[in-house]
């Protein structure tokens, strides 16, 4: 088993994963900040590798991205940062992007970095499940890596049987079909979505994510799930001249 795996085997409820954007507020902060994160109490974390155009997210986060690829944030130099990633952070760490990044770098190549470097899984939003399934599962699987399906309130539930089916870590249900950096709705309508996947009693956990922004939300998220995902919050709050005091304050609310 993976890092990934391994948490989610060992502990099944409030666990709080952080995202953030690879190459921002400065190009060499990566590593520096989930080091921090680690210890001020995240259980794991998604480093996003900025692309042009993030269509999933909103505008905290796009901004962060276009920040970090002038700054020169690529692929590769993400990797070369991560290279002493365990010496520094144990908890385990998974890459967010976009499909056409992994693409230009080449799959295969990608995920035989990803294990070099120590990464336990990926999240690519736009890799559409059937090409995940025919080009790429057993590539993943062969460098340990766990790939991350999305799911929303319109997910079939014949889609969602099929995604837990291919999933080996936890499934990320996304609250609503808006963008990051909305506001989580604890509406009925939410809560309904949140218990009819509960309900499903599927064999992987799920966590949330998109609109998770505070205590209140993240206590409302872990009701239903096994833990929630914190991201344009996080980016929003990271301060360039204070970046270690600005996330050991922001986490104290969570720890």
């Amino acid at each position: 088993m993976n890092r990934l795996q391994q948490l989610f085997e060992k502990q099944q409820k409030g666990l709080l994963s952080i995202y953030y954007t690879a190459g921002y507020p400065s190009l060499n902060d990566t590593l520096k900040i989930a080091e921090t994160l680690e210890q001020s109490g995240a259980d794991f974390l998604e480093i996003g590798f900025p692309y042009s155009d993030p269509v999933a997210d909103g505008p905290v986060i796009q901004a962060s991205s276009k920040e970090a690829l002038d700054n020169g944030m690529t692929l590769p130099i993400l990797f070369e940062q991560l290279k002493d990633l365990r010496q520094k952070v144990s908890i385990p760490i998974l890459l967010m992007g976009y499909v056409n990044v992994v693409l230009q770098y080449d799959v295969e190549a990608f995920c035989q970095k990803c294990q070099e470097v120590g990464v336990d899984g990926c999240i690519i939003p736009d890799l559409p499940m059937y090409e995940y399934e025919e080009m790429y599962q057993t590539t993943f699987e062969k460098y340990g890596l766990s790939n991350i399906f999305l799911v929303t309130p319109q997910t079939s539930e014949e889609r969602i049987r099929k995604i837990d089916g291919l999933s080996n870590a936890f499934i990320y249900l996304v609250s609503s079909a808006a963008t990051t950096g909305g506001n989580l709705s604890v509406s009925e309508s939410a809560t309904a979505y949140f218990k009819r996947i509960a309900d499903m009693k599927l064999k992987n956990p799920f966590v949330i994510g998109f609109g998770i922004s505070n205590k209140e939300t993240f206590d409302a998220a872990n009701e239903y799930a096994s833990g929630a995902i914190i991201g344009s919050a996080f980016v929003k709050n990271i301060d360039k001249d204070n970046l270690e005091g600005s996330i050991k304050s922001f986490m104290k609310q969570f720890r």
